[in-house]
């Protein structure tokens, strides 16, 4: 193992001018798992002055002793490397940030304020002649001097994620810890250690007080892992779910009807199991974690069975809710709501009409469609029943590109309102609008009544008409297939 030439060029420029340095935290945490790091940080006995006079191109914007060196690289992972003073952190009032940090001269002292012993490691290459090792906290693997006081290696060796020292002073002093916790247990598939795991059970109310955004990146980066159902059985077990996500805390323990073998919050977080598996983009896999959460609050007995109606409109509410409170992006809170809201979507080869995927396309839109089809693969495969579904699901995406090619809006229609008025000598105004809903209406029941002269004619017949009938002749064509659908679903699935 070498550490990269813009990272050891670093340490190589700080160690000249007679300083001490190393590679430290995470970047070498993924390295000694022969992962491939993220970022690169180093820590030195230079102070941030001392640092920014080596490494003219650099920039210190904080209080911390952080200063980001600018690097030659085409890896974007070594284009800006974060050098820091050794230090120690003072007492934490936000439960986040050091009220101050004083620096040290000491690497160990500088290791003992971090988070986990995996990350509480520090390295730096031998040189081209090896030397003995120090003491018994230094052993060289490789070409790597590695530093390691608090038996770091002894757990990234057994997959274990411990605090450094006492948990709960280092949960007190960072909240956000707590998360982190979880995130890397999913990450590298590690396991908590009993004491760090009880800390985290005593601090969970403190990670009220972190930002909303900072737990929205953890919760982002949790549902990127390629174990995300073990991370939120962690969240549910820590009592974190509870502080963070109660919505999908309320599905702890529901059972579901005869479709589900599972309660609804482990049917949610396995549907995210499966989007991960196969590798889905972020708002699938949200969408597949949110999907079902409006079900314990639409849940009702019915026989020796129970009903969810309206749960998807329900949980699209709850979805929206929670983004925001969370404050992600509106483009992918608004992305994973529709997925949530129009999720039970119903198919059946041979008893769906054209018109009525048309009406479905227009309702979901022909570009989310496809991630439609990836919520529902996951959503079956973690109902621990999954159907066999994989000839519908193809039947299904070809007749939806075949009615993609059919008009689903006005704007699709063979005239446009601009027609109406040269044509029909009619003036801007609510009877245009009308006229075209009224049109598509017929339409969207026989794709082959769009047609320019046919609609014309159907449009002279339409125009003396109130523009409200005519707004409630398409509103109502789409609202009683709307309802077929509904019916269908109901009596298929009691949902």
């Amino acid at each position: 193992m070498h550490l990269p030439t813009p990272v050891q060029q670093i340490i190589t420029s700080l160690q000249a001018a007679g300083f001490d340095a190393y590679a430290v935290g995470g970047c070498v945490r993924d390295m000694l798992l022969k992962k491939v790091p993220k970022d690169w940080d180093v820590t030195t006995t230079a102070s941030p002055a001392e640092i920014q006079k080596l490494f003219p191109k650099s920039f210190y914007t904080n209080t911390f002793g952080t200063v980001t060196v600018l690097a030659e690289s085409t890896d974007p992972t070594l284009q800006k490397i974060e050098v820091t003073t050794y230090r120690i952190d003072s007492q934490y009032s936000d439960q986040r940030h050091p009220d101050t940090v004083t620096f040290t001269s000491t690497l160990e002292e500088d290791l003992s304020r971090r988070d986990f012993t995996i990350n509480a490691i520090a390295v730096q290459e031998v040189g081209k002649q090896a030397r003995a090792t120090k003491n018994k906290n230094e052993a060289v693997i490789d070409d790597l001097i590695v530093i390691d006081p608090f038996g770091g290696m002894k757990d990234l060796n057994a997959g274990v994620i411990r605090a450094v020292g006492d948990p709960n002073q280092r949960f007190q002093e960072d909240a956000l810890r707590l998360l982190r916790a979880v995130r890397l247990a999913a990450q590298l598939d590690f396991t908590i250690e009993p004491a760090t795991l009880q800390a985290m059970q005593a601090q969970r109310q403190r990670l009220a007080k972190v930002s909303a955004e900072r737990v929205q990146q953890e919760i982002i980066k949790l549902a990127l892992t390629d174990e995300p159902e073990k991370g939120c059985n962690l969240l549910e077990q820590t009592g974190l779910l509870a502080v963070i996500l109660p919505e999908l805390q309320e599905g702890v323990g529901v059972g579901q009807n005869k479709h589900h073998i599972y309660t609804v919050f482990d049917h949610c977080i396995k549907s995210l199991q499966f989007a991960s598996q196969y590798d889905y983009p972020l708002h699938v896999r949200l969408a597949a974690l949110f999907h079902d959460i409006g079900k314990p609050r639409t849940k009702r007995p019915q026989g020796n069975d129970f009903t969810f109606y309206a749960h998807d409109i329900v949980g699209a509410r709850m979805t929206e809710k929670l983004m925001k409170r969370l404050q992600f992006s509106t483009d992918l809170t608004n992305q994973v709501t529709h997925l949530v809201r129009h999720h039970m979507f119903y198919y059946d080869v041979g008893k769906v009409t054209e018109a009525g995927l048309r009406r479905l396309l227009r309702r979901v839109g022909p570009a989310n469609f496809d991630d439609l089809i990836k919520l529902r693969i996951a959503e079956r495969k973690g109902s621990g029943v999954p159907k066999a579904e994989p000839y519908r699901l193809r039947h299904l995406q070809f007749m939806a590109e075949k009615a993609a090619q059919q008009p689903i809006s006005t704007s699709q229609l063979a005239i446009n309102g601009s027609d109406l008025m040269q044509e029909l000598q009619l003036t801007p105004g609510p009877r245009i609008g009308g006229i075209l809903n009224a049109l598509l209406a017929e339409v969207l029941d026989n794709p082959l009544k769009n047609d320019r002269e046919h609609l014309l004619t159907r449009a002279k017949e339409l125009q003396d008409k109130d523009p409200a009938e005519l707004k409630a002749m398409g509103e109502q064509a789409r609202d009683d297939e709307q309802r077929k659908q509904d019916e269908l679903i109901k009596r298929k699935y009691h949902v």
